[in-house]
């Protein structure tokens, strides 16, 4: 039990604001060093973990190249690409990338999206220029809730579309758990197949409130009384 000591150590560190790379590695040697472990067991466990988990590090290679594409205009060029694109809101642009981000899933193309590589610089941009385009310029608080719900179109269609895959690593987890604890034999295919309806009925109800952003957006007319405007 003196184990759990290196959760102390990482409550104290994160309520201090220190840093949690710092932390997290004091909290692993303090646990190591209480279980038995030597210096040189510890640095090997620490070794073995970051082999194991290296795909973790990837944005170390990924947001320096979005931020080098950024500053080079490329929040600029979907702006302009959205200009040319008439009827299309920003509602249902995020409709689209919706149905794309959880069509993909579906086929495990989790890593096609996502926050940093595609809504920051891509989906957010274009939404924001379209919702500028049909109703104007937009305030600070508008402007963050199309920037909300872009990166809310990302979310939903990649949770309710990798689970589609039979191969994602949440039904492999529940078809193990499931045959080892229970002793029952389920196929991954029938979990996925189930999640069709699921994923149906996500995108339906997401796709819904994506076309309602178009209608919160809409400025409110110079001449609206406060009772209006507060009703």
């Amino acid at each position: 039990m003196w184990v759990l000591l290196a959760v102390g150590v990482v409550v104290v560190g994160f309520a201090l604001r220190l840093n949690s790379m710092l932390v997290v590695t004091v909290a692993g040697i303090v646990a190591g060093l209480i279980g038995g472990l030597d210096v040189k067991q510890i640095v090997e466990s620490f070794g073995t973990g970051f082999a194991g988990a290296r795909s973790v590090s990837l944005f170390v290679l990924v947001l320096p190249i979005i931020g080098l594409v950024e500053r080079y205009g490329l929040q600029q060029e979907a702006r302009r690409l959205i200009g040319r694109l008439a009827g299309l809101t920003a509602g249902r642009l995020l409709v689209i990338y919706l149905a794309i981000r959880q069509v993909t899933a579906a086929f495990g193309l989790t890593a096609i999206g996502g926050p940093a590589q595609a809504v920051r610089p891509i989906v957010s941009p274009m939404a924001e220029a379209a919702a500028e385009r049909t109703h104007g310029k937009l305030s600070e608080r508008k402007r963050e809730k199309v920037a909300s719900y872009a990166a809310s179109s990302d979310t939903v269609g990649l949770f309710f579309g990798e689970d589609v895959f039979f191969a994602i690593g949440s039904i492999l987890l529940i078809t193990g758990f499931v045959d080892t604890t229970y002793h029952l034999n389920l196929d991954p295919f029938d979990i996925a197949k189930w999640a069709i309806p699921t994923a149906v009925c996500a995108f339906v109800i997401h796709g819904f409130r994506m076309l309602m952003l178009d209608r919160q957006l809409k400025p409110i007319p110079a001449d609206t009384d406060s009772a209006e405007v507060t009703r």
